[in-house]
């Protein structure tokens, strides 16, 4: 697998795969960007379970922590590892021993631990490192066009806001921000002058 790059068929049949995920790392602080992915996960009917020793007896948007992954007692698809790459290795390590096993180990921004990542494949699991599920929800949905980010698209019609509830698919052609003609063109363009 090729962690450099990963394609859209990839993280969208991971995304539609799990229905659970345990954070490893979130927290109950608001302005924290693990807050700020669980909430959305969460929203969007992700069975999210927050993991984190030190919030212990306190919770996630209703949800309780949990000391470890192996104290969720139950099965979990995926675990989401919100920790620095120092720190990957011993997550992997606790995850493989779980039974079964998740699905997938996803590694968010800035967390990247290759051996970590060759240990989980050998051992049948999808790995993602430097992403975040959140954006890459947002960006294959379209829904990240509605906060904000260039989506390379031009046009004086703005996309309609979502709606309480409303829930978008991942299976939208216009991913990445869409591809359009003039997008296309300017791309071509830019590279015959290169």
């Amino acid at each position: 697998m090729n962690h450099d790059a990963y394609g859209d068929d990839y993280i969208r049949e991971i995304l539609h795969g799990v229905k659970s995920i345990a954070m490893v790392g979130a927290s109950p602080v608001n302005v924290r960007p693990s807050y700020f992915a669980f909430k959305y996960l969460a929203q969007r009917g992700y069975d999210m379970i927050p993991v984190n020793p030190g919030h212990v007896g306190k919770s996630l948007l209703g949800k309780p922590f949990v000391a470890s992954l192996l104290d969720i007692g139950r099965p979990v698809d995926m675990i989401d590892i919100f920790r620095s790459s120092s720190h990957i290795m011993p997550v992997v390590d606790e995850a493989l021993k779980l039974m079964p096993l998740p699905k997938v180990i996803w590694m968010q921004l800035g967390a990247r631990d290759d051996a970590a990542a060759a240990k989980a494949e050998a051992a049948g699991l999808k790995v993602v490192m430097n992403r975040c599920p959140k954006i890459e929800y947002g960006r294959l949905s379209s829904e990240i066009s509605w906060m904000g980010v260039n989506s390379r698209t031009i046009s004086a019609k703005r996309a309609p806001m979502p709606t309480r509830g409303m829930q978008l698919s991942l299976n939208r052609m216009s991913v990445g921000g869409g591809e359009t003609g003039a997008s296309d063109r300017a791309a071509k363009n830019k590279s015959d002058s290169a």
